[in-house]
């Protein structure tokens, strides 16, 4: 069988086309990796540059990422400081002049919610304190909202050709997301006034949207592991005081957790930090998770 070589041309042009016309999207964590890829599909090929079991805080600049950030058309972060400690020299070290500060290329998720823990004053005794507030905005589904809104408008700023196909995905996504906030929301009523201890500052935002009361935190200070006498203060703390649960982010040791739960007969409950985007979980199936670890301790 002979194949018309204007028709073969024709075929791998527009394959190659359809290559070269994809957005680069160079993701610092898994929960804005999954974001764009529901906002723009197939035209985005998104990484992350994190996975759900790494501390964001605490990452490498090492070359592949540096490789990845070189050829991204678009970088999406955290902010607020979480990258601080290896972003800037990512940046650096990308020579990418499209995804520098103050760059249509360059987008912080931060920017877009109010911010929960800005502190009043900083000293180095406080801690892994960010200036910024508290980064962890993912917590909250009402946030991934607002996160959403605003990255469907810049995916049309640096693809303006596609702008309305970014639009239709940013309106289907709002609506199918605002459904399961209510189901969320209603399934979640149970957890209203629950008193908590919590590892870390990590769930700031879901605490809050879940109307959850955080009596203790197990971090003397962020970022900080805590000391037996420390610990032994937050038990005696407690004591007087009906607690729910303990929470634990997945990516930090839970001995504290466990050892607080020996103590007061309190559940601990691990929490995956953030969605699996490299195992295709998407951000509905990782609130859907969230919220019933939550609810099955009450």
């Amino acid at each position: 069988m002979k194949f018309n070589r204007n028709i073969l041309f024709i075929m791998l042009l527009a394959v190659v086309t359809e290559v070269q016309a994809s957005i680069e999207v160079f993701a610092c964590e898994p929960e804005w990796a999954a974001l764009a890829k529901e906002l723009g599909g197939d035209r985005l090929n998104v990484y992350s540059a994190t996975t759900s079991m790494q501390d964001p805080h605490h990452i490498q600049a090492r070359p592949s990422l540096i490789a990845k950030a070189r050829r991204a058309d678009l970088l999406v972060c955290s902010g607020a400081e979480l990258e601080s400690g290896w972003l800037p020299l990512l940046l650096r070290k990308s020579g990418n002049a499209s995804i520098q500060p103050n760059q249509p290329g360059n987008f912080m998720a931060a920017d877009f919610i109010e911010k929960r823990d800005v502190p009043e004053k900083m000293d180095r005794s406080m801690g892994d304190v960010h200036t910024e507030g508290n980064p962890h905005i993912h917590t909250s589904p009402e946030n991934i909202l607002l996160v959403a809104d605003a990255l469907y408008e810049r995916l049309g700023e640096i693809d303006a050709e596609n702008r309305a196909d970014y639009l239709a995905r940013y309106q289907s996504f709002e609506k199918q997301w605002r459904q399961s906030l209510e189901q969320w929301k209603a399934k979640a009523a149970v957890l209203s006034g629950a008193n908590i201890v919590t590892h870390h500052t990590y769930w700031t935002y879901l605490n809050e949207w879940a109307d959850m009361h955080v009596l203790a935190t197990l971090e003397p200070v962020p970022g900080v592991s805590p000391s037996s006498s420390y610990l032994a203060k937050v038990k005696k703390q407690l004591s007087h005081q009906e607690l729910k649960m303990i929470l634990h982010v997945s990516y930090v040791s839970d001995r504290p957790s466990q050892w607080l739960a020996e103590q007061t007969g309190a559940a601990v409950v691990a929490l995956p930090a953030t969605v699996d985007y490299q195992g295709g979980q998407t951000l509905s199936q990782w609130f859907d998770d969230l919220i019933q670890r939550l609810v099955g301790v009450i």
